[in-house]
């Protein structure tokens, strides 16, 4: 006599609706859960869960543009200020630092340029 096997269990070849897929998806990656987990109770393999999501992805992202501008130069100006061009006028606070160097801060200058200058300098 010969013998026989009988698979019982479910077919490997199933059919997931759409419903279907996005509530796994969204159970396996909801916060605190485990795909493994979700993966056992749903009798699916992890590889397939990621495979949905990369698709589900591909489907929402937004289209690339055909063409990007190219790069290129802005033209730059400078125009001197008549009120920091003045001579006479005397820094508000000279800071010496060492091997002679020296920063002069003057009242014009916001307190962000401060603050950065005296940052740069600890």
């Amino acid at each position: 006599m010969g013998q026989i096997t009988v698979f019982s269990g479910p077919e490997r070849r199933r059919r997931w609706s759409e419903e279907e897929r996005l509530r796994i998806l969204t159970e396996a990656f909801s916060p605190g859960a485990s795909v493994t987990d979700v993966a056992r109770r749903h009798d699916v393999s992890t590889g397939l869960i990621y495979t949905w999501r990369r698709k589900l992805r591909e489907a929402n992202a937004e289209p690339m543009p055909e063409a990007l501008p190219e790069p290129g130069f802005a033209e730059a100006m400078m125009a001197e200020d008549e009120g920091t061009a003045r001579t006479g006028v005397h820094p508000t606070m000279v800071v010496d630092l060492a091997r002679g160097k020296r920063v002069s801060i003057f009242a014009a200058a916001s307190p962000g340029q401060v603050t950065a200058a005296l940052k740069a300098l600890r």
